[in-house]
């Protein structure tokens, strides 16, 4: 009992207790009863605990019945307050419903802001893309270009080339023919100067012959 005086108190229901206890408690004698047939006041509260073994306890510990009800009443008090205090502090379910309520909704809008951005950031990639596309596009339709424009350059030089090998081919074959046409007439020209050599060693020989037929004629003449 003391260890109850002596814990603080913050409201008037404890306030109210620590008075009833703090009474001095005179002992009376009390003509036997069943204790059945006690009972408590009746309230319109509801008790959140025992009001009737309480009081039994109380009696034993040496309180009068009146002293037991009281006090009986006053615990009660303060059991009901601390409770009330408790569900002032806790949600209620209306309480949570709506909060329930305003996290689907909350839930719901963000959802459909991701949507409205995943949709957003979609087009925005498709059209990056579709640029992207027209860019490669571009960048084909330039190469192909490039190399119908080299390809052209290069069958140009290539023609070119052929035309240039074809004219030193022309005229090489020129010169040939001008160096064989000239080693031909130096060779009929060699063969005239055989031919006119030829013909005057056979004049020589002739005119030698003739001359030595003649010595020997005359030479036969005169051993005659």
């Amino acid at each position: 009992m003391s260890s109850i005086l002596s814990q603080p108190t913050t409201s008037r229901a404890g306030a109210l207790l620590a008075m009833s206890l703090a009474r001095p408690v005179t002992r009376i004698a009390l003509p036997a009863y069943k204790s059945r047939t006690f009972h408590s006041t009746p309230t319109s509260r509801i008790s959140h605990f025992d009001t009737f073994l309480f009081a039994e306890k109380l009696e034993k510990n040496g309180m009068t019945r009146k002293q037991a009800e009281g006090v009986m009443s006053v615990l009660a008090e303060v059991v009901d307050e601390s409770i009330r205090g408790m569900e002032t502090s806790l949600v209620s379910k209306a309480d949570q419903e709506k909060q329930r309520y305003t996290e689907k909704v909350d839930f719901a809008r963000l959802k459909s802001e991701l949507q409205l951005h995943e949709k957003n950031d979609l087009t925005l990639m498709k059209a990056e893309n579709d640029r992207l596309m027209a860019d490669v596009e571009k960048l084909k339709q330039r190469l192909r270009e490039e190399v119908t424009r080299t390809q052209a350059g290069v069958r140009l030089d290539l023609n070119l080339e052929k035309g240039r090998i074809r004219d030193e081919s022309s005229q090489q074959e020129l010169k040939i023919k001008e160096v064989d046409t000239r080693i031909e007439s130096e060779i009929a020209g060699l063969r005239t100067q055989i031919e006119q050599a030829k013909f005057s060693i056979l004049q020589y020989l002739v005119g030698v012959a003739t001359g030595s037929g003649a010595l020997l004629l005359a030479y036969m003449r005169m051993m005659r």
